[in-house]
């Protein structure tokens, strides 16, 4: 039998690490049965596409697709030239990756794009004349004013009209990540007393930066632990056993890209460009899941027991609140999870009486925080 070397045992442990956490629809073996498979598979249902299929997010697409059983009766896997060619399973079938062109969309009703924002603003627009409905995952379309930025358990009136099976196309924008976990929490509380204020400080996994950082970050760790200079070529910056600010460009007023997208974002869901938000977005050795410390204030009052009480009945929400166990949400808990986690609810002690509250979130960024909440949208199409 051949030695088994360390090098062997540290690759093998970087390859099963890091498929543990992507959550891949090949690295993630899943029993299909054909009951199953028939139930999606349907010739009455719509056509989909997804854009950038060999990614994170495109891969998560397809393991949400399945988990949630949506029909379909033909699907397309686009990626860029360099990936076609590539083969992944879905659903007990292999398909071939196809380069994604200007004709990718014809008859396609529902295209599901996470392929970054320069391949959206070029294929997007083309895909809605052609008839599809594009629920894009970039930051391309958000701020587009004549563009749904939607959260389904909180503004999916804002879609109210756009069908599958109307013979017209449209786009529907995914929020930014930080943004859904956020607001998953917070716009319950919201609707109960009206927040005048948020403070949002984020401590975001290396998922949101996507496949290549998950890698680098398992990579780094290794290195780090054998005494090897840490290799950076995703971040500039040792990752591993370190964090620091966002790599997002920070902008003439000090903020960075991603801290603002949490403040217009949060203005436009909400519909309520009054809102005072600020945010301070950091980078943490995580691998798939992100956390935020959020503080809010209210209009009307809000104690801490109504306010856990109303997280409780939220859809999409777990409540983990144990302060006789200090056991509260953490980012390992909630990864490959749907809902997303709320703890340390507490009085804010720097604000009068109950106008103030204090929450910690965690939520899976790849699932949630974008291919489940895309996926969500999808439905309310049908």
């Amino acid at each position: 039998m051949a030695a088994f070397t360390p090098l062997t045992y540290h690759q093998r442990a970087h390859n099963d690490l890091l498929s543990s956490f992507i959550g891949t629809a090949s690295a993630r073996p899943r029993r299909f049965s054909a009951a199953r498979i028939r139930m999606s598979l349907q010739e009455s249902a719509p056509s989909l596409a997804v854009v950038g299929v060999t990614g994170a997010v495109g891969q998560e697409f397809l393991s949400v697709l399945s988990d949630r059983d949506f029909p379909y009766r033909s699907i397309k896997m686009l990626a860029s030239k360099r990936s076609a060619g590539k083969h992944v399973m879905f659903q007990g079938q292999d398909y071939v990756v196809q380069e994604l062109t200007h004709d990718s969309f014809q008859g396609v009703d529902i295209a599901l794009f996470s392929a970054g924002g320069s391949i959206s603003k070029e294929f997007g627009p083309i895909a809605v004349r052609k008839g599809s409905i594009v629920v894009d995952n970039s930051s391309a379309f958000r701020m587009d004013e004549n563009v749904p930025l939607v959260i389904p358990e909180v503004n999916p009136e804002e879609m109210a009209g756009i069908k599958v099976g109307k013979g017209k196309g449209a786009l529907i924008a995914n929020p930014n990540c930080s943004t859904i976990i956020c607001l998953m929490a917070a716009t319950p509380l919201h609707r109960h007393a009206k927040v005048v204020r948020m403070v949002v400080s984020t401590y975001q996994a290396a998922s949101g930066a996507g496949a290549a950082a998950m890698e680098e970050l398992v990579l780094q760790t290794r290195e780090v632990l054998e005494g090897k200079p840490p290799t950076c070529n995703i971040f500039k910056q040792q990752y591993a056993f370190n964090l620091f600010s966002h790599n997002a460009p920070v902008l003439s007023n000090g903020y960075n890209e991603e801290e603002m997208k949490l403040v217009k974002e949060t203005r436009k869901i909400w519909n309520n460009k009054d809102v005072k938000v600020t945010a301070t977005c950091i980078r943490v050795p995580v691998m798939r899941a992100h956390a935020e410390s959020v503080n809010l204030q209210f209009e009307e009052p809000l104690d801490e027991e109504t306010a856990r009480e109303i997280l409780k009945n939220a859809p999409g929400v777990v409540v983990i609140d144990d302060r006789a166990a200090n056991r509260f949400p953490t980012p390992l808990e909630v990864s490959n999870k749907d809902d997303v986690a709320v703890g340390r609810i507490r009085r804010d002690v720097s604000q009068d009486g109950d106008t103030g509250l204090d929450i910690f979130v965690c939520g899976d960024q790849i699932r949630k925080g974008a291919a489940l909440n895309a996926v969500q949208i999808a439905e309310l199409l049908l």
